[in-house]
């Protein structure tokens, strides 16, 4: 796996998780770790969903984040932490999203709920 963020960075902007992860062939995802009525209610267009609780029980990533660099978010930067950690211990190269969702639709960032509407923070 070739690793896009140094050791030394654990955590990255919106601005910064925004241009990493926007592209349609960026080598890094946009990895939401929030839970389910969290994620139907808003999440970034390009973001994949893995909630926390199941990555904490040994849950496995899904198929279109395993081997690639993970920007992991959740609502306000707490849990994309945790996860970003267990998945470092894991061999995977994450960084978390300082300030999460809340600080990415603050951005002026689009939000989409499940159905690619506008959506909203819950």
């Amino acid at each position: 796996m070739m690793f896009l963020f140094r050791k030394s960075r654990k955590r990255v902007s919106v601005d910064d998780a925004q241009a990493i992860t926007g592209g349609d062939r960026s080598d890094a995802v946009l990895l939401d770790v929030r839970e389910k009525d969290e994620w139907r209610s808003g999440h970034a267009p390009n973001a994949v969903h893995a909630p926390l609780t199941g990555l904490v029980m040994g849950g496995a990533l899904p198929a279109t984040a395993q081997g690639r660099a993970l920007v992991v978010i959740c609502r306000s930067g707490h849990r994309s932490q945790q996860a970003a950690k267990l998945l470092a211990e894991r061999g995977a190269d994450a960084v978390d999203v300082e300030g999460g969702m809340n600080a990415w639709a603050a951005a002026g960032y689009p939000v989409v709920d499940e159905r690619g509407n506008s959506g909203s923070i819950a």
